[in-house]
C-alpha cells in the first residue's frame, strides 16, 4: 500500500501555470497507475488525467492540451502540469493510486488518496 502527498497548489491570475506533485511512500509505486481529480464546492469529483505503471496516459475531456501528467519513479512522484490555466479550473486537486497500474477515469478505480492541494485561478 502507498501514501499519497499532494503540493503545488497555488493562486495563480489567468493564464498562468503551475506544476503540481503527488509523492508516494511505500515499495512497488512504479508498479501503481495514478490519477488526478478535482473537485470545486457544489460539485461532483471529476477527472483530469491518469498515467498507467508503463507510462500510457488519458485526460478528461475538458483538459483540450492545456495539461500534462507525467511520473518519475526513482522519484515517487507525478506531477500534473497545468498550462493557460482559467477561472473555472479552480478547485482542490487531488492524486490517487491503484494497485493495478491502470489508466483508469472513474473514482472507484482507485484505492488510495491523498488529502488534496488548492488551486486557485483569479481573473
Amino acid at each position: 500500500q502507498v501514501q499519497l502527498v499532494e503540493s503545488g497548489g497555488a493562486t495563480v491570475q489567468t493564464g498562468e501555470s503551475l506544476r503540481l506533485s503527488c509523492t508516494a511512500s511505500g515499495r512497488s509505486f512504479r508498479d501503481y497507475g495514478v490519477g488526478w481529480f478535482r473537485q470545486s464546492p457544489g460539485r461532483e469529483r471529476e477527472f483530469v488525467a491518469a498515467i498507467a505503471r508503463d507510462g500510457s496516459t488519458n485526460y478528461g475531456r475538458f483538459v483540450q492540451g492545456r495539461f500534462a501528467i507525467s511520473r518519475d519513479n526513482s522519484k515517487k512522484t507525478v506531477f500534473l502540469q497545468l498550462n493557460t490555466l482559467k477561472s473555472e479550473d479552480t478547485a482542490v486537486y487531488y492524486c490517487a493510486a491503484n494497485r493495478w497500474g491502470r489508466v483508469a477515469g472513474t473514482r472507484t478505480d482507485y484505492d488510495t488518496w491523498g488529502q488534496g492541494t488548492q488551486v486557485t485561478v483569479s481573473s
